[in-house]
């Protein structure tokens, strides 16, 4: 199976990517999916001005690579910081250039250097789910003080915080790997 993380944090130096790259390293070592982050910071989206990728070979050329690996994902882990009440831009921006994502299985992963951790971009990205017609796990992975839970290496530094984790991965594929059966014959 092919797992889609989505770093959506545009700002350099982001803390949430620290999280990115600890859940790709215990997904790594713990099952045999294949596991990428999408760094939104390394892509360059326009504004919803053109059509929607039906297609990989229907993008620019300069972003086939990233299509392909969207089109390809059987399932998506999406990390934002909470801007506003809500995802980043760039998290919108990237999945308005693609169509629904059928029976595909979301993790939500939101993130704060503050004790609320993102909880109102988790529910902003439950109904971005929904629009998608993807299928969010309810379990969550909610993140307060992430500066200080998550080093600039992606280590986790707070042992207490891995049971969050735990049980937050171990839904997330019970999830993914169920659909991934309904993915095949929809296909």
């Amino acid at each position: 199976m092919n797992i889609e993380i989505i770093a959506g944090s545009p700002r350099q130096g982001s803390v949430t990517y620290r999280v990115a790259l600890y859940l790709q390293k215990l997904l790594q070592h713990t099952t045999s999916h294949n596991v990428q982050i999408i760094d939104v910071r390394e892509w360059e989206f326009p504004l919803m001005q053109q059509e929607v990728f039906s297609s990989p070979e229907k993008a620019p050329e300069s972003l086939q690579p990233l299509v392909k690996r969207v089109f390809n994902a059987n399932a998506f882990i999406i990390i934002t910081p909470e801007y506003n009440g809500s995802y980043t831009p760039a998290v919108k921006v990237l999945f308005d250039h693609f169509p629904k994502q059928n029976h595909k299985a979301f993790g939500i992963v939101t993130t704060s250097t503050g004790a609320l951790g993102g909880i109102r971009a988790s529910q902003q990205l439950q109904l971005l789910i929904n629009a998608l017609f993807g299928i969010g796990s309810p379990y969550m992975l909610i993140t307060p003080y992430v500066d200080q839970r998550f080093d600039e290496t992606g280590a986790l530094t707070e042992a207490a915080f891995q049971k969050n984790v735990d049980v937050f991965v171990k839904e997330f594929l019970w999830l993914a790997e169920s659909l991934s059966p309904l993915l095949e014959i929809s296909e």
